[in-house]
């Protein structure tokens, strides 16, 4: 097998259909992830999305991992964090068929072990590839069988009952699932709340005709905030292809920073455990930190990316953590990441009192900030290093190097900047208490990488 380093990533296995990804090459990532978990596990539980190509990927990895004498448990059409679900639930580990937010022509394998324990470069995706690339050993004996099982019912009650939805008041609120996998989920976990869903784009279509589902893009938002606007919703909620993350708008249609939900929740999950640990990573708001010390808290700051989240929440026992990329995790949900609970959370912070939503989260904004700008640069290692030095001298300046280069500034603003592991791009981070002073510090830094 030829190398497979392009389409074997830190936290997945991701290609195009029909030149990097086939049902051959799916059907040896099955036998060695089979191979991979056999001493854990007599079965496997496969999920998909509704992408074209993904039911036939699915069925080739669940021949493979048959062929290695492992059972397969199928629950198909699922959102990803209704795979972890299945897998934590179940107590197996699980293969979830998803792209996520890539373009149609994409399809990819997210991989955990029993109680949604991620798997990644370092916690066996390395090993799966080693093995495809080397050529799985065949299985001599009985081969496995499949079993098929709906979980979505029990998926729907588990996460409502870890959030009580029961005594809040009626809220409109318009819901766009970019033809993904919201469209699946919502209509059963938001059945018989007193929430009305103004529908967007709930038919599941691999395609993506009306946009991308990719709500980190301000563009994929457009549509959403008109509707919200228009019908006076109290909030949007916009999930991603395989909806494992959901943003949020409010009454007027604006963004609500994934920070600023992630502060929400934690003052949330605080009230329920006071004293807790709450993660957040090193690009989220200062605010979070401050905020979750404030009610008591302890928060803990982490590297960007869910399997360094999920591993610190395992070490700590931190009941919540959150990312600037709208991932959130909760350690009752397996320490994984959905964006529906949160989602759960931000309507029943809403319901409970009168407030509309601009005037409730105001309270957890206290910065300006940049999002991510990207550059694309010939030596990353070269211009992080010219950053460095020009900030070094500077008096007050604290620097750190956790995750690419974050440097705080005595006004209280700070920066990060790091490398993308698969492009030759720099992404800067900017933060300050006024959209001036981010606009300053961001063309400083810009000029520095940008040369």
């Amino acid at each position: 097998m030829s190398d497979l380093s392009a389409i074997v990533k830190a936290y997945d296995i991701r290609g195009v259909v029909g030149e990097q990804l086939n049902a051959e090459l799916v059907r040896d990532f099955g036998s060695a992830f089979a191979l991979l978990i056999k001493p854990e596990s007599p079965s496997v539980v496969i999920g998909h999305d509704m992408r074209e190509s993904s039911p036939a990927l699915a069925a080739a990895f669940a021949e493979g991992v048959n062929a290695q004498g492992l059972d397969v448990v199928s629950i198909g059409l699922a959102s990803t964090d209704q795979l972890y679900f299945a897998s934590g639930s179940l107590n197996l580990p699980g293969a979830m068929f998803t792209a996520s937010h890539n373009p149609a022509k994409y399809n990819g394998i997210k991989l955990c072990r029993a109680g949604a324990a991620p798997v990644g470069q370092d916690s066996g995706l390395a090993e799966i590839r080693d093995s495809v690339e080397q050529g799985v050993p065949a299985f001599e004996g009985q081969p496995g069988t499949v079993t098929e099982r709906d979980v979505l019912t029990d998926y729907a009650a588990y996460l409502r009952k870890l959030v009580d939805l029961s005594a809040i008041r009626s809220l409109n609120i318009v819901v766009d699932a970019g033809n993904g996998m919201g469209g699946h989920t919502v209509p059963t976990v938001f059945n018989g709340l007193p929430i009305n869903v103004v529908p967007m784009y709930f038919e599941l279509d691999g395609s993506f005709p009306n946009h991308e589902a990719n709500p980190l893009d301000p563009k994929n938002l457009v549509d959403l905030q008109a509707k919200v606007r228009e019908v006076g919703a109290d909030a949007g909620l916009a999930f991603d292809g395989d909806a494992d993350r959901c943003f949020v708008v409010d009454e007027r249609g604006e963004p609500v920073s994934p920070s600023a939900i992630t502060a929400l929740v934690a003052v949330r999950e605080l009230a329920k455990e006071p004293a807790s640990l709450i993660i957040h990573n090193l690009i989220t708001s200062k605010a979070v930190p401050e905020i979750v010390a404030e009610h008591g808290g302890k928060p803990v700051r982490t590297r960007v990316g869910h399997s360094f989240i999920k591993a610190e929440m395992a070490r700590s026992g931190a009941i919540f953590g959150g990312e600037h990329s709208a991932h959130y995790y909760f350690r009752d949900f397996w320490r994984a990441d959905t964006g529906m609970l949160a989602a759960l959370h931000v309507l029943a912070a809403l319901g409970e009192q009168d407030r509309p939503l601009s005037e409730l989260t105001a309270e957890y904004r206290r910065y300006a900030a940049s999002g991510e700008i990207n550059s694309t640069v010939d030596d990353q290692v070269a211009r992080m290093l010219a950053v460095k030095d020009a900030f070094a001298n500077r008096p007050g300046v604290k620097i750190d190097e956790l995750d690419g280069l974050t440097i705080e500034l005595p006004d209280r603003s700070w920066f990060n900047l790091r490398p993308s592991n698969t492009e030759p791009l720099l992404r800067l981070n900017v933060e300050a208490p006024t959209k001036e002073s981010v606009d300053a510090l961001a063309a400083d830094v810009l000029a520095l990488v940008r040369g």
